[in-house]
């Protein structure tokens, strides 16, 4: 037995001298799939903990490791509070995760793991941190979105608290009808002071701070020039970003290396990613969906705004919209593509707000028609998105060329904000109401809003009468 137990010994010794090998390896140099996921653990903690005010280790668990992707749940992470610094790796330190959050700004990931050379953010990338809940002596009791109150009503209350409804990881869903919002539930552990992250409905944001813009005659939809003259790309113009026409090469695949998720947890500027990509088709002639399109714009928004022009200036302030926070990159630039966080009564606003053509208390602050643009079919899309960063048919059309609402009976001129999970903004224009849904339900899960619109509107006419 013993010259048994001394060859077990030394295969056991040489196995983990293997082990220690390669671990030694990856830690100095680890892959990019490890890094991504590393840098994608540390922003999303990063984000929940600074901006939310939820529990690290809550956020790793719920936000980061359940949605099943085997690589997130080798994830650990460490908060530093006191200095606003996140750190995450597989098992803790292989992988060199960082993101830091940036006061009013948000968090930012630090695409090579090292803070020494992270500098000041311009004004433009600063907006406000979230307010903290309103003590009962400061809710302000007019009603929503002039106030805090607001008057449900129980029928579409009812609706709302049937989980096969509102989906799978819910955390936050509300009607508006006409200017109020009629019913609201939010998941245990959310509230209506809550930010809850967007992804993608920050790019139809930054369609509207275009428009913001284009009226006040610092941006023109037929405007190019951003690109130096030479291979073409200098003919993009401004209408063709927006309808995601622009012919530029970006691939937008999830869950592997592709250019999205280097250009989220990478690169450091990823405007000036997406915008170094190649013309890959005519422009104006395929539509081919691109988070760089949308980090392009938020570039172009900023330039055209000027240095000292912050977004709630412009956008956020007027709309009261006291919680929302587009959050910078390394470099400046609002990741206008996928990282808005705002509580959900916020996001509400911004529907409204498109509701009403551009419209807030009176003031006209998109031009006239530019919703009606934003909702115009993309030839390209075939009829799927709208020339100004939405869906008319929801990014949940499982069969290509197949409109899924088709057999629900949906007012005309419905076009939806989308983003990543189960986000959900549906804005129908034809009854005036819109329906905002947030969670967290990944799209193997294959919910769809439709049902719990169509059960909105039947219900809505016979219950408008009847707040609580």
């Amino acid at each position: 037995m013993a010259p048994l137990l001394r060859v077990t010994r030394r295969i056991l010794v040489a196995l983990f001298g293997v082990i220690l090998v390669i671990a030694l390896g990856l830690w100095r140099k680890p892959p990019e799939l490890l890094r991504i996921g590393s840098n994608y653990a540390a922003k999303t903690v990063c984000s929940n903990v600074f901006l939310a005010g939820r529990d690290a280790d809550e956020v790793l668990r719920n936000d980061v490791q359940a949605p099943g992707i085997w690589l997130l749940h080798l994830m650990r992470v460490s908060v530093d509070r006191q200095h606003g610094v996140v750190r995450a790796g597989v098992l803790g330190f292989i992988g060199n995760g960082l993101a830091v959050s940036r006061g009013r700004a948000g968090c930012t990931v630090i695409a090579d793991g090292k803070l020494d050379h992270l500098a000041p953010l311009p004004a433009s990338a600063i907006t406000p941190r979230p307010s903290p809940a309103p003590t009962a002596s400061a809710v302000n009791v007019s009603l929503w979105p002039g106030g805090d109150a607001v008057a449900t009503v129980p029928a579409l209350q009812r609706l709302l608290a049937d989980d096969a409804l509102t989906g799978p990881g819910m955390r936050a869903v509300l009607v508006i009808d006409h200017g109020r919002i009629v019913a609201e539930r939010y998941a245990p552990g959310f509230t209506a002071a809550t930010p809850l992250l967007g992804w993608s409905m920050a790019k139809t944001v930054t369609a509207g701070l275009v428009g913001i813009l284009v009226r006040s005659g610092k941006l023109q939809l037929n405007q190019s020039g951003f690109w130096p003259p030479g291979d073409g790309r200098e003919r993009i113009r401004l209408a063709d970003l927006l309808a995601m026409s622009s012919g530029l090469r970006f691939n937008e695949e999830y869950g592997a290396v592709s250019d999205l998720t280097r250009m989220l947890f990478l690169e450091p500027d990823a405007a000036g990613f997406a915008h170094a990509q190649p013309l890959a088709h005519p422009i104006g002639e395929q539509w081919s969906y691109s988070s760089g399109t949308a980090n392009i714009v938020a570039r172009i928004v900023q330039d055209a705004a000027g240095v000292s022009t912050q977004v709630q200036d412009l956008l956020f302030s007027p709309l009261g919209m006291s919680s929302a926070i587009i959050e910078p990159d390394e470099h400046g630039t609002l990741v206008g593509s996928s990282y808005m966080y705002a509580t959900a009564r916020d996001w509400a606003r911004y529907a409204l707000f498109l509701l009403q053509n551009g419209m807030w208390q009176g003031r006209q602050m998109l031009p006239d028609g530019f919703v009606d643009m934003m909702a115009e079919p993309v030839q390209a899309s075939r009829g799927q998105y709208g020339h100004g960063f939405v869906w008319l048919w929801g990014s949940d059309a499982l069969v290509e060329g197949q409109n899924p609402a088709r057999p629900f009976r949906l007012p005309p001129g419905t076009f939806y904000l989308s983003g990543h999970d189960g986000q959900t903004i549906a804005v129908m224009r034809g009854r005036g109401m819109a329906v905002v849904r947030l969670g967290l339900t990944p799209y193997s899960d294959r919910y769809s809003p439709l049902r719990l619109l169509q059960a909105v509107l039947d219900a809505a006419p016979a219950a408008a009468d009847a707040p609580q």
